[in-house]
């Protein structure tokens, strides 16, 4: 209670805190990447929001842990000039998972809906085409047996701004901060209005959206974990027996050399 109380008051989460509390949900998730591979599920998870909201950790918390082989992220640069010849959702569809497949969108087909509209990249008529489109195209996955999850994730602007001068200060971040985001600080509100249009046309019983706070980064991540675990069917498959043989021979121990230090490094 008193940790609580402490968090209703500004004080964020732990790292430790934070940690504790993900880790059985990864368990869970291990557990739904192995449901999804015995019964051939085929699960999509779409990540959109606005620039800075925690897409990247977001889709880390829940396919940090699963194996790569099986759990895909897709995040695509801007259409080639080949693609923009394409009917739009072309290029999306060839990332779509197979029977037993996680596929995990970091940005997708709504891009059209969003930043194409706000700065521009897509006009007025292929903006009012796609939110049309969408829903039918939605409909379709689900239709076939695809089980679409789809979250966009909210911060406000004053957040937004101390992310944005954190990654601009940070060497380590700063490959996160690109024109675009920058054009896109004086735009919070026409994205805001794109995004209530989109949310609008495309917010559907087959398709829903789910719109998670991450103004605080790390519980706006066990409440997506949380609520995505929870929104799937019952995912309970025990895992393969797997008995280790005891070894009919002494364990070899490799021998290796001596790694000699850089010279003037001090190593102590």
């Amino acid at each position: 209670m008193a940790e609580d109380e402490d968090r209703k008051l500004g004080q964020k989460l732990g790292r430790k805190e934070y940690d504790k509390l993900l880790e059985p949900m990864q368990e869970e998730l291990v557990g739904m990447a192995r449901w999804a591979a015995a019964t051939g599920a085929r699960i999509v998870v779409l990540f959109e929001g606005r620039d800075t909201a925690g897409k990247g950790g977001a889709i880390k918390a829940v396919g940090g842990q699963l194996n790569p082989r099986q759990c895909r992220t897709v995040a695509l640069p801007a259409p080639s000039e080949r693609e923009q010849g394409q009917w739009y959702f072309q290029r999306y569809i060839e990332h779509l998972p197979t029977r037993g497949e996680i596929v995990l969108f970091d940005r997708s087909w709504y891009n059209r809906a969003g930043v194409e509209k706000v700065m521009g990249f897509a006009t007025g008529s292929e903006v009012k085409r796609f939110l049309k489109q969408v829903p039918v195209f939605e409909r379709m996955l689900v239709d076939d047996g695809i089980l679409l999850f789809k979250y966009w994730l909210a911060c406000d602007q004053e957040k937004q701004e101390e992310r944005l001068h954190e990654r601009l200060d940070d060497p380590l971040k700063r490959w996160k901060l690109s024109p675009i985001d920058v054009a896109a600080r004086e735009k919070y509100e026409d994205y805001t209005k794109a995004r209530e249009v989109m949310l609008k046309a495309t917010h559907k019983k087959h398709a829903p959206w789910t719109v998670v706070d991450f103004n605080d980064q790390r519980i706006g991540r066990l409440t997506l974990v949380r609520d995505l675990l929870d929104r799937l069917p019952d995912t309970k498959v025990e895992p393969q027996s797997i008995k280790m043989p005891k070894l009919n021979h002494a364990p070899y121990n490799e021998k290796f050399g001596v790694l000699k230090p850089i010279a003037g490094f001090d190593t102590e």
